[in-house]
């Protein structure tokens, strides 16, 4: 090629980049609380955001939801071989010479207007019923820890995905110009300690822009680390700093016009922002003795799942976009009646009182309300009858609450010994997309062009709304 031809081009492509780069540049600096997709949403949502409640480690659904009489029956029988047919096991019990049936650990009984069964051991969650809509036909096709929690949270059991939440501040943006769109906080149970560990991509933004991933809050000190000012630094210094700061990136960014710039750029206002906004949100004095009552006392004390929850009810009225608890505890392969008693202990007042602390404020009405975890537990007993459960992604539990959805109904039917679907599966896929459509998003139009494929959230796989749950 023309040495001068190639260099004009070059000088082309590089003042065409910097010409979008400060259209773009301008756009982002003006308006951070704009909808980051111009095009959504695709239909009138009826929620505006989403807060998660992850119970990672794999919570019972023989135990807490799904209620079979042949289980009590047979406890300590052997599983029939044609219900477990040629399910891969996990190698915690793939060597096992026996798998006899263990029967739900706490009694159940039907609650509410439409007469939904839950386990008495979650009281505070029975009053709730009619507000939730049990699915009792999960299933995955992960069997451990780690893929079964990435799957779920990000559409595929390989790292480096983006997450559901970072998927919704991709399409929505945020509301509250103040706070990251996407939050996320973290919680020990006392069912088994030290619980699965959590890792950080689980809220990242994988292949989307990096504003886009989670911001996680601390359980102690101050939420975000270096969110304060050092001493005899003044805002108006602060805001002289980033001034000239931004200035330099966008040179740089004129002659690159690398995006993530930019996005640099947004963090560092966001940050700003936040320096005022963050420390409020986690400044619970003004909080009335009954919300404690609510929650229960461990919502005093940061980092317990009791506290998070009164912080995802305080980030939903200040309109944070997606709000993620991920609670560790739930993988009870031993000392079952303990360990999962335990669990609910830490979690099932706390939950409820979420419910209906946002019913009462009338924010439930707009918030998706998630719970749930990566897979369910094995009708049979690990190890010694009555030991613990083994993973089980054939079938296990999750519930849906608030914005869209439909209060009081049960969707989806297991075997009699909970171990495979006998009616309504509903895949993984099928929740993200029924999540996305409660925000107002038609998951198979919601892609981002990443290594020459439409990238989506459900991923490239048949997914389905569940229609039947919706409001």
């Amino acid at each position: 090629m023309n040495p001068e031809i190639e260099s004009n081009r070059r000088t082309f492509l590089r003042q065409t980049s910097s010409g979008i780069g400060a259209i773009a540049l301008g756009s982002l600096l003006g308006d951070t609380a704009k909808a980051a997709r111009p095009d959504l949403p695709h239909f009138a949502p009826k929620a505006k955001r989403v807060i998660y409640l992850f119970m990672s480690g794999g919570p019972s659904h023989i135990d807490l939801y799904d209620y079979k009489p042949v289980l009590v029956k047979r406890h300590g029988e052997e599983l029939p071989p044609e219900i477990r047919g040629d399910q891969r096991l996990t190698g915690m019990t793939s060597g096992q010479k026996a798998f006899p049936v263990c029967g739900p650990i706490g009694k159940f009984a039907q609650c509410g207007k439409a007469g939904t069964w839950i386990s008495d051991l979650l009281p505070h969650l029975a009053k709730r019923v009619d507000d939730i809509a049990v699915i009792r036909s999960m299933h995955t096709e992960a069997i451990n820890h780690d893929p079964g929690i990435t799957f779920i949270n990000t559409g595929s059991q390989i790292p480096g995905q983006p997450s559901a939440g970072a998927w919704a501040s991709y399409g929505l943006g945020s509301a509250n110009q103040n706070m990251p769109s996407y939050i996320v906080l973290l919680s020990q149970g006392n069912g088994k300690n030290p619980g699965q560990p959590i890792f950080s991509r689980l809220w990242g933004s994988g292949y989307l822009p990096s504003n886009h991933q989670g911001v996680l809050l601390r359980s102690s000190g101050d939420p975000v680390l270096y969110l304060k000012d050092p001493p005899g630094i003044t805002r108006q210094n602060r805001r002289a700093q980033l001034d000239d700061l931004a200035a330099l990136n966008q040179l740089k960014f004129s002659s690159s016009g690398d995006p993530e710039i930019s996005t640099r750029i947004s963090q560092y206002e966001m940050a700003f922002r936040m320096q005022a906004a963050a420390p409020e949100i986690s400044d619970l004095s003004n909080e009335p003795e009954s919300t404690f009552q609510l929650y229960g006392e461990d919502a005093h004390l940061p980092g317990t799942y009791a506290y998070n929850c009164l912080m995802a009810r305080r980030m939903a009225e200040r309109d944070v976009r997606f709000i993620q608890l991920f609670h560790r505890g739930w993988d009870q392969h031993g000392s079952l009646q303990s360990h999962l008693r335990a669990q609910c202990r830490d979690t099932d007042q706390a939950t409820s009182a979420l419910l209906t602390d946002l019913k009462q404020r009338g924010l439930l009405n707009d918030t998706l309300v998630i719970w749930g975890g990566e897979f369910g537990r094995t009708a049979y007993s690990q190890g010694k009858l009555g030991n613990g459960r083994d993973h089980h992604g054939r079938c296990f539990t999750t519930w849906m609450a608030g914005g869209g959805i439909q209060g009081g109904v049960s969707y989806g039917e297991t075997d009699e010994f909970a171990y495979n679907i006998a009616s309504d599966p509903v895949h993984i896929r099928d929740l993200n997309a029924t999540m996305l459509h409660c925000l107002g998003i038609d998951h198979e139009r919601f892609t981002y062009r990443f290594q020459g494929l439409d990238q989506r959230l459900t991923g490239v796989e048949e997914a389905h709304v569940i229609d039947k749950i919706l409001a």
